[in-house]
């Protein structure tokens, strides 16, 4: 099983901004996507994007302050956080669809993905 690595986490003020990179070594993968998990709480979802890119899906707390984009020819995922909230202090991890076959799907369950990271911390402090 390929281990995908994130990176770029870290501490940042309310309102700041923090790019997260997802490296998938080996290939490109169907649907991609981002996930958290805060202390105490259950991992949830973030932000997921099809291969093509052309769909993505943001859950409703990070709409309009995070964007997901992807590059298939360097194997690259990326998460653009914006307008960052103390709410948003969580471990963050990429995760990879291997096996839907499809090139325009996206998944807000983790149980459609196969292949995770093992986290980046983000940290937002007021």
């Amino acid at each position: 099983q390929v281990q995908l690595v994130e990176s770029g986490g870290g501490l940042v003020q309310a309102g700041g901004s923090l790019r997260l990179s997802c490296a998938v070594p080996g290939r490109s993968y169907y649907a991609m996507g981002w996930f958290r998990q805060a202390p105490g709480a259950e991992r949830e979802f973030v932000a997921s994007i099809s291969w093509t890119g052309l769909n993505i899906e943001y859950d409703d707390s990070v709409k309009g302050r995070f964007t997901i984009s992807r590059d298939n020819a360097k194997n690259m995922l990326f998460l653009q956080m914006d307008s960052l909230k103390p709410e948003d202090t969580a471990v963050y991890y990429c995760a990879a669809d291997t096996s839907s076959g499809s090139a325009y799907s996206t998944h807000r369950s983790p149980l459609a993905y196969h292949n995770w990271g093992h986290g980046t911390r983000v940290t937002v402090s007021s």
